[in-house]
């Protein structure tokens, strides 16, 4: 049975053929190369010679980056990064949702100084996270990538929104938009647990 590697997610396809999509990134066919077990002569070492090269971008034979890029991918800097919202975040949300049941007001200082906190991170996360996806994924835009840029565009959105709204009525918790200011934080926890989720599924291909 022929093995067939998704150049793009590393996932492991057994088949005659290459899907037609990665299941786990969702990459083309034209993004598989063929595993050949390199104990057995290859099955192309009677080609003719003058055959054509298979395309770039089937091979994954792409040189490594070098720079800022090549040291994101080699000390996995974006999963590293993108710890800090994924756990901070929902401890702000929490904060929130005390600070309203118990009109303690402590809780709800803490909670906008951890949303600060995270952005000033934020631009870590979405570099790293943009340069990991150019060099490792080839900036393929699959339905896995959408979702996790669109994620990241409403964590970034909602952040923005909710540290503004707080600085120009301090009294956000106790005002009429209250309700309106703490969907914004669950949305935001939710798109970040979804980017964690679609980054979890390239990790482990499941």
């Amino acid at each position: 049975m022929k093995k067939w590697e998704c150049t793009v997610c590393g996932y492991v396809h057994e088949g005659d053929a290459p899907p037609e999509t990665c299941p786990v990134c969702g990459a083309g066919a034209e993004y598989f190369k063929e595993l050949v077990d390199e104990s057995e002569p290859a099955a192309s070492s009677s080609a003719a010679p003058d055959a054509p090269a298979a395309p770039a971008a089937a091979t994954g034979g792409q040189p490594a980056p070098s720079g800022i890029a090549g040291l994101v991918l080699k000390y996995h800097l974006h999963p590293i990064s993108v710890h800090t919202p994924n756990g901070v975040l929902p401890l702000a949300l929490v904060f929130l949702v005390i600070a309203l049941v118990f009109s303690v007001a402590t809780f709800e200082q803490a909670a906008f100084y951890n949303l600060v906190f995270v952005l000033l991170t934020m631009p870590v996360v979405l570099v790293t996270g943009y340069l990991e996806w150019k060099n490792r994924y080839k900036k393929v835009m699959t339905k896995i990538f959408a979702t996790k840029i669109a994620a990241s565009v409403i964590v970034s959105a909602c952040l923005i929104a909710m540290i503004v709204w707080r600085l120009v009525d301090p009294q956000v918790l106790t005002s009429p938009g209250r309700w309106i200011y703490l969907l914004l934080g669950a949305t935001m926890v939710g798109a970040a647990g979804l980017a964690g989720h679609m980054g979890g599924k390239l990790v482990f291909k499941d």
